[in-house]
């Protein structure tokens, strides 16, 4: 019989729908291997983070994983954590970021090393290209981000803004992923007086809750004509999962959404397929392919009207 490995995932919240696909997609792959697999939350915190891979790494070495697999709460992928991992011989794997230190790591490591995610710039352009079919005349978009340092966050704004048509002016608030978090930024930036004066013709968001709870906000305006108006604007995000983000497509609670498929299950897999063995045997950086849904064509009006 096998041995069985032990795999430590650490994941950055509980309160976001693709973090629980995450840790399901894991679980699912488990499923066929011999494979002792323990999920942790970091409670959307670097420090909780940190703290948890690192009790890991130095506890009792008859219980040390043979590898962790990680997506960063933060934008720098804790490197002091990644070498004291390494140093131990633990296979080390991160999730949706690309960090500085990744090629340095895999020429030192016992136990493999490398990325797997999707390419979070193409996921910003794809956008764009939502939003220009979308506000085929152009118009103003709000636009809400993940937390400024998450590399998510900034790869998918640099993508969007090189993919923008020029007729499209976006205002950007900040959010942290969930729900709660852009509700309450949404909340804020509408009893700004400035807010008021801003006409917005499309709400975007970095990933579906965000834009859900955008149109809820939105949705409780008390002035009947203004929420009419929020209403009538197409709300778009980022994730696409068949259960939340297409499902709300479907329900026309948003216009669009970027699929992006869940990467943990597929790095569990290589991760145990690669234990073990010689070298680097796992490519350095393995990107899944996002997608528009529904597809831009079908976003496209087949005709504009004229004005």
């Amino acid at each position: 019989m096998p041995t069985k490995r032990r795999i430590l995932l650490s994941l950055i919240t509980e309160e976001n729908d693709f973090q629980l696909e995450q840790a399901a997609s894991a679980r699912r792959a488990a499923e066929a291997m011999p494979v002792d697999l323990q999920i942790l939350f970091a409670g959307n915190d670097t420090i909780t983070q940190s703290t948890q891979i690192l009790r890991a790494i130095q506890g009792d070495p008859a219980l040390r994983p043979d590898a962790i697999i990680f997506e960063p709460v933060g934008g720098t992928a804790l490197p002091q954590v990644a070498r004291a991992a390494c140093s131990a011989g633990i296979g080390w794997c991160v999730l949706i970021n690309i960090p500085d230190y990744l090629s340095e790591l895999r020429r030192g490591a016992r136990a493999p090393v490398f990325v797997v995610g999707t390419d979070q710039e193409e996921i910003g352009r794809i956008q764009a290209q939502q939003l220009g079919a979308l506000l085929p005349r152009g118009g103003s978009a709000l636009y809400i981000q993940g937390p400024s340092e998450h590399f998510a966050a900034k790869q998918r704004t640099l993508g969007l803004q090189s993919g923008l048509p020029q007729n499209i002016r976006i205002s950007g608030l900040r959010g942290n992923w969930t729900e709660e978090g852009a509700a309450r930024s949404v909340s804020s930036w509408l009893k700004l007086t400035a807010a008021n004066k801003i006409r917005v013709d499309l709400v975007a968001a970095q990933n579906d809750l965000m834009a859900l709870a955008a149109r809820k906000v939105f949705q409780g305006v008390s002035d009947l004509m203004e929420r009419d108006r929020w209403m009538s604007v197409p709300f778009v995000g980022v994730d696409g999962l068949p259960k939340t983000g297409q499902s709300w497509v479907r329900d026309r609670l948003l216009s669009a959404t970027v699929i992006m498929p869940p990467s943990a299950g597929q790095a569990l897999t290589l991760m145990m397929g690669a234990l073990g063995k010689p070298g680097q045997s796992v490519p350095e950086k393995i990107w899944l392919p996002p997608q528009s849904f529904p597809s831009l064509e079908e976003l496209r009006p087949s005709q504009v009207p004229p004005d």
